[in-house]
């Protein structure tokens, strides 16, 4: 059973927590052929046969590009302060540099606009996975040319929505776009090389800094940060062969990027663990991985706990009488408490943002038509009681991001799993909101000061500066 901690509900909230919800472009927009998009790897990679679960594609999605407005009613219904969703590279950039698609940037421009005429403040995201195909088969990730067509395209976007947009994220999820893209081949595009997952990895957080400059430039006074799939790892004992693999683990999931985007080289035990594969640095890249960040967006769903296995390898436990979502991930809150407390200590961070935070549950829509899930009503709770004891401890959080806001597309599973807190019935793509939908929109009711919401529909809006 998962419970939130009732000491933490009279937590005061900084001025201007973002109380949000996230997508991601190939997860719900659909649209896939229409008003110029190119192709993305996700594209290719969804006809490759046995891939993806059900052999399901994003072709459709929740078809968001065509029914956003209706989406944005629901989250001013829910209460939401932001939004934060990702563009589609493809869309804007068909072939990944060179020629920009307007029709592409025109979606963008309305979506931004619809959020800012609800009081909601847009939190784009340039990169969710969805990389342009043209620039795979010229080398993809690997290849340095990519880090330079990444920042072209973010300078297009940031000049283009700069003026009303304030909050920018370069990447979702550096770790899990090299690692299971190009060295574990599960995700697009499908490749199984350590080497080609090292270069991938510093090529993206080359981007990253390259583009830091670019969106400041292109849009003077925004807000500038990165979100990372970080979790906390516990060794299973006071072993130290335990303590060794989980310093391992912990490297592998968040020094190896935490460091060099904080001013530090890559971890020397994770270099010499690589070798002779290491990424191809040149001198002057981790200056510029390392420009500063007004915020870190954290993504957390579990903790680790790791034990060195019998053949000598770190190895992740899963705890006894633990609750576990549908993707198997244990639910633990406490986790995320001590996540905020070690990154606020290791790295101090301006501000922390959970820009994802969720669980997927076997949703059944019932003979009334309604879909209750007190599960994930309840996981929402208690993550955002263990945000709450983080604030009260003094670590800067400054917003609480649910993953998803819809039922959608979830890369190699398919449809087959549902993290979102609104049900899509996806043969007629109806909206049914959920019990957690509900709940959440309470529990912001009790935690918000509504008042104020709907500001003047302009670039900045409460807690606007960078920064804040």
């Amino acid at each position: 059973m998962i419970t939130a901690s009732p000491q933490t509900d009279d937590v005061v909230l900084p001025a201007g927590f973002l109380w949000g919800a996230a997508t991601s472009a190939y997860q719900v927009e659909g649209a896939a052929n229409v008003d110029g998009r190119g192709r993305s790897v996700w594209d290719r990679f969804c006809e490759t046969p046995g891939v993806v679960r059900n052999g399901d594609t994003g072709e459709v999605a929740c078809d968001f590009y065509h029914r956003f407005r209706e989406d944005v009613a629901l989250m001013d219904e829910l209460g939401l302060t932001a939004f934060r969703f990702s563009v589609a590279w493809p869309r804007v950039v068909p072939d990944g540099r060179g020629r920009v698609n307007e029709r592409g940037l025109d979606f963008y421009d309305r979506l931004v606009d619809e959020l800012l005429a609800h009081g909601i403040r847009p939190v784009v995201n340039l990169y969710h996975w969805d990389l342009p195909v043209p620039l795979e088969d010229a080398g993809g990730w690997p290849a340095r040319a990519t880090a330079e067509a990444f920042c072209e395209y973010a300078e297009v976007v940031a000049r283009r929505l700069g003026d009303r947009v304030a909050d920018w994220m370069t990447h979702n999820e550096p770790r899990v776009a090299a690692w299971l893209g190009y060295g574990m081949g599960i995700h697009a595009p499908g490749r199984t090389s350590v080497e080609d997952a090292l270069a991938a990895a510093h090529h993206i957080l080359l981007s990253h800094g390259l583009a830091v400059d670019v969106i400041r430039q292109a849009a003077p006074g925004s807000r500038v940060g990165i979100a990372l799939d970080s979790t906390h790892v516990y060794p299973a004992s006071d072993d130290q062969e335990d303590v060794a693999a989980a310093r391992i683990v912990d490297g592998e999931r968040n020094r190896w990027y935490l460091d060099p985007l904080f001013g530090r080289p890559y971890p020397p035990d994770l270099l010499e663990r690589y070798a002779p594969a290491a990424p191809p640095v040149r001198e002057g890249d981790l200056t510029l991985i390392a420009a500063p960040l007004d915020f870190l967006g954290v993504n957390y769903y579990a903790r680790q706990i790791v034990a060195r296995g019998a053949d000598g390898a770190p190895r992740v436990l899963r705890p006894e009488g633990s609750t576990y979502t549908e993707m198997g991930w244990e639910v633990s809150p406490d986790g995320l408490h001590d996540l905020l407390v070690r990154l606020h200590a290791d790295y101090a961070p301006p501000a922390l943002w959970i820009t994802e935070n969720g669980a997927a549950f076997g949703d059944v829509r019932v003979h009334d038509g309604a879909v209750r899930d007190p599960e994930r009503a309840a996981y929402i709770a208690a993550h955002v009681a263990a945000t709450r004891r983080a604030i009260a401890a003094g670590i800067p959080v400054g917003g609480y991001f649910v993953w998803s806001l819809l039922d959608n597309f979830e890369w190699a599973e398919g449809y087959s799993k549902r993290f979102g807190i609104v049900y899509v019935d996806y043969p007629t793509l109806e909206r049914v909101p959920k019990s957690s939908f509900h709940a959440y929109r309470d529990l912001i009711a009790r935690s918000s000061t509504r008042p104020g919401r709907r500001a003047p529909a302009n670039r900045r809006g409460p807690g606007g500066t960078r920064g804040g």
